[in-house]
């Protein structure tokens, strides 16, 4: 425990852990909100699994690497359990638990989960996931059904420049035995490529031979190809690829002679001819044959987003198929496929583009209280703005100056104010404050005397008139915003 000589315990944060205030949960919700309604419109359900499973169902399907940053610990009846790493696994496990589900099984989640990564700005331990799988489909159908949600969710956020680069583990699994490389290192090459947007295609060779020094100066030890075996990956990266038939007619020449290279582009080409058919351009959807995805179960198409003017965040929606993923517990394959949205890194990403506006109150008007002895009035008019459907905050603070509450309302960024005193109420009226109006024209309010004589953006209307009064100011607000 750590204090000072008083015994109080300093208040402090685990390293790569936060708190979020409500600005920042406020904007998380919302966002969450749209990426929910988009892919209800597509028939996905909603599941939520426990952040605590046994180990052993957890382990195996990430990678040794990825399994060493999962949080493991024994619980007092003896068992090993982990925090969740995904929602994928554990997603998994229900499949196979409920037998009965229906097939094909469409649902999302949206859940905390946990890895013991190294902290760095932007990056934590514990972080919101947003994951839709389809269970139980081998239709490439239910790929580019991901993909287009990917698109309508971007497009329903108002992000104007983005792009979904698809390729295919299987095709890079071709290009291992193309390059003349063991595939029991292809995991390896893979983890590699997976780096190339991040570090470059210097770096990227550099860590396929002889090995390289990272930013922070830590070694990185190389693979130890050949200069031959990294020839042909440069060949395969450097294939045309500005449309998405294009990539395919040329992956599909140099992998002629390659055995079983044929199912991996026959699906790539599924899926170009099924997002044809939505309408989905090539310059939102393109093949890139970089796209290798970290995780060991892809087993098959893989895809992620980009945000082209904020391309520091990398990929903010990811995943792929994984046929394979269920049958660890069933013993039999169970086709499925998934993509996961980092919401935290989304949301940091659209706060980067101006897309999204913070606001630390849920309310979109404040009820101001300037005769302390009518409050049962002031509750009168908050539970009508309510009733209406309209957020409103009944404003219970100690302040009884007109100036103070209205800095409160600012500080909250409530873009309304109600405001009635004696005359208001002995003439039957009140008061509706445009807040906004009056940042825009840098009113210095002092007292009720100076905010009369500078009304900027409000009006004095019959009590009856208030609610239709405020949702008239408010639809003009958001016409403005």
């Amino acid at each position: 425990m750590v204090g000072d000589q008083s015994g109080r315990t300093e208040p402090r944060l685990l390293r790569g852990f936060r708190d979020l205030m409500p600005d920042e949960m406020i904007a998380r919700q919302r966002l969450i909100s749209v990426v929910q309604d988009v892919y209800e419109l597509y028939g996905f359900v909603p599941l939520d699994t426990p952040a605590l499973e046994y180990a052993d169902v957890l382990l195996g399907d990430y990678g040794e690497e990825s399994n060493k940053q999962v949080y493991q610990f024994t619980v007092p009846e003896g068992d090993v359990v982990a925090l969740r790493y995904d929602l994928t696994v554990p997603l998994a496990r229900v499949v196979a638990q409920y037998r009965d589900l229906p097939k094909p099984f469409r649902r999302y989640q949206v859940a905390a989960v946990w890895r013991a990564d190294k902290p760095g700005p932007g990056r934590f331990r514990e972080f919101i996931q947003f994951d839709l799988d389809t269970v139980g489909s081998e239709s490439m159908l239910a790929d580019a059904e991901i993909i287009s949600g990917m698109c309508d969710t971007l497009d329903a956020l108002g992000v104007a420049r983005y792009r979904i680069r698809i390729s295919n583990r299987k095709l890079l699994n071709t290009l291992v035995a193309y390059a003349g490389i063991e595939a029991g290192r292809a995991h390896d090459v893979f983890r590699v490529l997976d780096k190339l947007d991040k570090v470059g295609l210097d770096a990227v060779k550099l860590e396929l031979t002889v090995g390289r020094v990272d930013a922070s100066g830590d070694p990185i030890p190389g693979l130890g190809l050949e200069q031959r075996q990294v020839a042909r990956i440069e060949e395969f990266l450097a294939l045309p690829q500005e449309t998405r038939s294009e990539a395919l007619d040329a992956v599909e020449d140099l992998f002629r002679e390659v055995p079983h290279a044929a199912e991996g582009i026959e699906e790539l080409r599924d899926i170009d001819r099924f997002l044809s058919f939505l309408s989905i351009s090539d310059a939102k959807a393109a093949i890139d044959f970089s796209v290798a995805r970290g995780l060991d179960y892809y087993t098959g198409p893989v895809f992620e987003a980009l945000l082209l003017d904020a391309p520091k965040f990398g990929s903010i929606f990811a995943g792929g198929r994984y046929d394979g993923l269920v049958e660890r517990f069933l013993g039999v394959k169970m086709p499925g496929t998934g993509a996961s949205i980092g919401i935290d890194r989304l949301l940091a990403a659209l706060q980067h583009l101006g897309a999204v506006k913070m606001r630390p109150s849920t309310a979109s008007v404040l009820v101001t209280v300037m005769e302390p002895d009518r409050l049962a009035e002031y509750q009168a008019m908050t539970s009508e703005l309510r009733q209406a459907g309209i957020n409103t905050e009944l404003y219970l603070g100690t302040e009884t100056s007109l100036r103070k509450q209205l800095q409160y309302a600012d500080r909250q960024k409530i873009p309304v104010a109600v405001i009635a005193g004696s005359e208001e109420f002995e003439a039957g009226t009140v008061s509706v404050k445009d807040l906004l109006e009056g940042v825009k024209h840098d009113i210095e309010t002092k007292e009720r005397e100076e905010w009369v004589r500078a009304r900027f953006g409000q009006r004095t209307v019959p009590r009856r008139e208030l609610v239709p009064t405020v949702n008239e100011l408010l639809r003009a607000q958001s016409h403005q915003s």
